[in-house]
């Protein structure tokens, strides 16, 4: 289905290819400097990866369900001392992601004057339809590489959950294990390398 795509949003739609010279990388600090001018706002469907400006998918309706449903599951489950995070930034070295899910460390108003960071996380989860190749690897390297001890990919197409766990913190980082969880299996929630419950795939899809 075509809409028309203002002419000043960033959109894949109107790359034509990837620059074969050598394009200038953002810095975190010049992406939130960015913000505070107003270049850009919380209507850009961007996000910054790796140093990139990524054009970040729009939501489906089951994208959206399964957002909620993980975060209402862990809400009831997770430790005194974390809360549940849904697609808000998060800040790593060279990147700033807004993954779907995140357990983040301590309450909200211990980040008024930043976002959380690496150190404050125990889980990120991103729910995966289109995205999904985006998720297992670049996504995937960005979180290894912060050292993000546990990640998960709720993917819709295939209807599983895959957990990937022992980061490696290299140039080029990966998780060094990764478990798929079926319709029919629970999937362990660790919060600082402890299991605080065990939550049924199926009541997380739609």
């Amino acid at each position: 289905m075509s809409t028309s795509i203002p002419s000043d949003t960033l959109n894949t739609q109107t790359i034509a290819a990837v620059p074969t010279e050598p394009v200038w990388r953002l810095s975190v600090e010049q992406y939130h400097q960015m913000i505070r001018l107003g270049i850009l706002s919380d209507d850009d469907p961007v996000e910054l990866l790796d140093g990139w400006l990524v054009y970040k998918m729009p939501k489906n309706p089951p994208h959206r369900a399964t957002t909620k449903l993980t975060r209402n599951a862990l809400e009831a489950v997770i430790p005194e001392g974390w809360y549940v995070d849904t697609q808000e930034p998060i800040t790593l070295t060279d990147s700033e992601p807004e993954p779907d899910v995140v357990v983040v460390r301590g309450n909200t108003r211990d980040y008024l004057d930043r976002h959380p960071g690496a150190a404050d996380i125990a889980l990120i989860i991103e729910v995966a339809d289109s995205t999904l190749e985006r998720d297992r690897t670049s996504k995937q390297r960005l979180y290894a590489r912060a050292g993000i001890p546990i990640y998960w990919i709720i993917n819709l197409p295939e209807k599983q959950i895959e957990v990937y766990t022992e980061p490696v913190v290299a140039e080029e980082s990966i998780y060094q294990r990764r478990q798929d969880y079926q319709l029919s299996d629970e999937v362990p929630v660790a919060i600082a390398g402890q299991i605080v419950s065990r939550l049924s795939v199926l009541d997380l899809l739609p």
